[in-house]
């Protein structure tokens, strides 16, 4: 995995550093914003919706659970960090064709 947005610690957990969009349209994934993944979330940013909001998408399209994706930093921030912990080869390979 070479890619700023996407690493692994030495526990073999993803790290992703996100730039997120609250409040728009849809809830997708865009693609590259700089050096970093760049996600738009139909939540607004209020009460930490947008938060909830993101740990959900994550989680499903990395075929784990919500408790398995964790905000790492930027929770008031646009520029997000989450660790991934327990996700399948297989459903990261599936991510990253998604992504391009």
């Amino acid at each position: 995995m070479k890619s700023a947005w996407l690493g692994q610690n030495a526990s073999g957990d993803l790290i992703l550093c996100l730039h997120v969009q609250p409040g728009a349209r849809k809830t997708e994934i865009v693609g590259l914003h700089g050096e970093v993944l760049k996600v738009r979330l139909a939540a607004a940013p209020v009460d930490g919706k947008a938060n909830a909001a993101l740990i959900a998408f994550m989680a499903e399209a990395l075929g784990v659970t919500k408790r398995q994706v964790e905000l790492l930093g930027g929770a008031a921030s646009r520029e997000k960090r989450l660790r991934i912990s327990g996700a399948s080869s297989e459903a990261v390979a599936a991510f990253l064709r998604r992504i391009g």
